[in-house]
């Protein structure tokens, strides 16, 4: 699938038009002129099976429809590729392009390598740290609020790869990073000690007036500059460097329903805990966009509001109410302010963390519950509250996370009713059913062009009819070629709220992975309530239907992210593997892929009775 854990796969898609108007020879990926870092690269197409297909004079396997996907190794720069069969010749042009800056020639700094990148903004006090790539044995430095800082070259590092390689398993360090890089700190003292102090290492480098505390210091652009060979040249860095007032912090409100909260200040960081609606935290950093909040986490500055004049959200709480309603038990945490939380799901425990709170908790009103054996909670740190709900069973059935204004409303759902006839096993149980892709989204392509959108909206039509046979009501995202975002498939599983939720999906490989090699069947899952369901669809349609396993995977993913119910996301196979694609558009094997998840999902729900 195209956009499978962020892929840029087959975006130069040739349609199935173009495929009919070309049939002797047709590449689908790469197109000419591509671009990527990937040291190889697979060529996916297909041509009659008579005949030979070579590229750059030398033969590739087949498969017995003729369809191919052989990997080919990348120089850096421009790799030229001439695929032939018999009279019909194609030329495709791939660049590789450097996955690190390349080292300056002369008197200059490598381009886009001056950091900070974007403006930033930190608290008196804290490390700010500069860098820059020039040529070796250089002497660098960084000229800031009439100040000088030293930049010193650095020791090698080991190049990390992406989170893709986890796919193809190639995820080792490898590699060092360019030579030539060029590092060093500095700090602001408090505010009342007057001075501005500059460090690198254990070496402080004099000091500077620093305008009333109680404002935020603008320290201005920093200044680089570059010495070789007696020559000398100053470059301004990217953005400015301003320093927080402690005494007048900046106070976030969060005003889309649910923030997204990472660990770092830009979307290559893990997500944590979405931010309901309203929260508010104090702002401690910023880095272009990003807003850093005072329990560690970043947002991007785009789903808040600055609230004026607003002091440190902090709140105490007192009791804790209960309330059990049809199919969710409620719980209810009265604040002052609604502060940031976070949520940790384990086998029989759910544990909500409150930030910036303090317990005055005396009394909590828990009855029999048929979710909750029993609630505890601790003041872990002065200003963290932790509540942790022991469960009766070990599969959870989802959450809703929300501020009815200063009120943390937590509703856990119980479990469903299963059906319990032969005939009917499925009884009671509303499945969302969500057929990746559609429309202008047509996701990964087979060698011939077919693409992934339409054999996901027939299997899943198959594996509907599968599951209602056996007592199931089914909603599904889409019934036809149209474009659903994924915010919207999203929302139809929190407002359906069904039993489960699974996409279905085909899949494809980065550039550098073995095309020819990697295929079968996996399972993918983020929130640990759906874990169970993936390891045993998983195991199960494996089984069943002699496939092989890709594996089980936890990824976060747009469809796998939902708390609302145990959200899934499948992968019956590989469109990018010539074999494994004609299994994938057979329509007697759509069949039978259809039945054994209908029937894995019914052995499950009996598991977890």
């Amino acid at each position: 699938m195209k956009n499978l854990l962020g892929l840029v796969i087959l975006g130069c898609i040739l349609t199935s038009s173009l495929a009919l108007a070309e049939p002797s020879l047709l590449i689908v990926f790469p197109q000419t002129n591509y671009q990527t870092s990937a040291q190889k690269i697979f060529f996916l197409g297909t041509a009659p099976p008579d005949g030979q297909v070579s590229i750059n004079g030398k033969p590739i396997s087949r498969s017995k429809a003729g369809h191919f996907s052989p990997s080919l190794p990348l120089q850096l720069g421009e790799n030229l590729f001439t695929v032939r069969h018999r009279d019909r010749e194609l030329q495709i042009k791939v660049t590789r392009l450097a996955t690190v800056p390349e080292l300056p020639q002369g008197l200059a700094f490598a381009k886009d390598s001056l950091t900070p990148a974007a403006d930033i903004t930190r608290l008196p006090g804290e490390l700010i740290c500069f860098s820059a790539i020039a040529p070796p044995n250089a002497s660098v430095s960084v000229h800031l609020a009439n100040q000088t800082v030293t930049l010193l070259p650095q020791p090698q590092q080991a190049q990390l790869p992406s989170n893709l390689a986890a796919l193809t398993g190639q995820n080792q360090p490898h590699g060092q990073s360019s030579v030539g890089k060029y590092e060093g700190c500095t700090t602001l003292q408090q505010p009342d000690t007057n001075s501005l102090s500059l460090i690198y290492g254990n070496n402080i480098i004099s000091g500077a007036v620093v305008p009333d505390s109680s404002q935020e210091v603008d320290l201005g652009q920093p200044q680089f500059k570059l010495t070789l060979n007696g020559k000398t040249i100053t470059q301004p860095g990217n953005g400015k460097v301003q320093i927080l007032s402690r005494a007048n912090l900046p106070v976030a409100e969060v005003t889309v329903d649910a923030g997204v909260a990472r660990t770092g200040p830009s979307t290559d960081y893990s997500r944590l805990t979405p931010l309901p609606k309203g929260t508010r935290a104090t702002v401690t950093g910023k880095e272009g966009e990003w807003l850093r909040l005072d329990y560690g986490a970043w947002i991007n500055s785009q789903e808040t509001r600055t609230l004026p004049g607003a002091v440190p959200p902090q709140t105490i709480i007192r009791s804790v109410g209960y309330r059990q309603l049809p199919g969710a038990t409620e719980m209810v945490f009265p604040l002052q302010v609604p502060v940031p939380v976070s949520v940790q799901q384990s086998d029989r425990t759910f544990t909500l963390t409150l930030y910036n709170t303090t317990a005055q908790t005396d009394i909590i009103r828990l009855d029999n519950d048929p979710l909750i054996s029993r609630l505890d909670w601790q003041q872990e740190t002065p200003e963290r509250v932790k509540y942790t709900f022991n469960l009766k069973k070990a599969q959870q059935w989802g959450y809703k996370l929300k501020y009815d204004g200063t009120t943390l409303v937590l509703a856990l759902r119980h479990q469903p009713e299963i059906g319990n006839t032969r005939r009917k096993p499925l009884a009671n149980l509303k499945i969302v059913l969500d057929p990746g892709h559609g429309g202008k989204e047509s996701g990964a392509s087979g060698p011939t062009g077919y693409l992934e959108k339409d054999v996901n909206l027939l299997v899943s039509k198959l594996l509907r009819d599968e599951l209602v046979k056996r007592g199931a009501t089914v909603v599904m995202t889409r019934e036809d070629d149209k474009e659903v975002s994924l915010v919207e498939r999203q929302a139809i599983i929190s407002q359906e709220q069904p039993a489960i939720a699974i996409s279905i999906h085909h899949n494809s490989l980065p550039d550098d992975g073995d095309a020819e090699k990697t295929k079968g069947f996996a399972a993918f899952w983020y929130q640990p309530q759906a874990h169970s369901l993936a390891i045993f669809l998983q195991d199960y349609v494996v089984k069943k239907l002699g496939r092989p396993s890709y594996g089980v995977f936890w990824d976060n993913l747009a469809l796998t992210r939902p708390a609302a119910a145990p959200s899934v996301l499948l992968e019956l196979g590989f469109m990018s593997n010539p074999d494994e694609f004609e299994q994938v558009v057979n329509p007697e094997e759509q069949k039978k892929m259809a039945k054994a998840i209908a029937q894995g999902i019914t052995e499950w729900f009996k598991t977890v009775r």
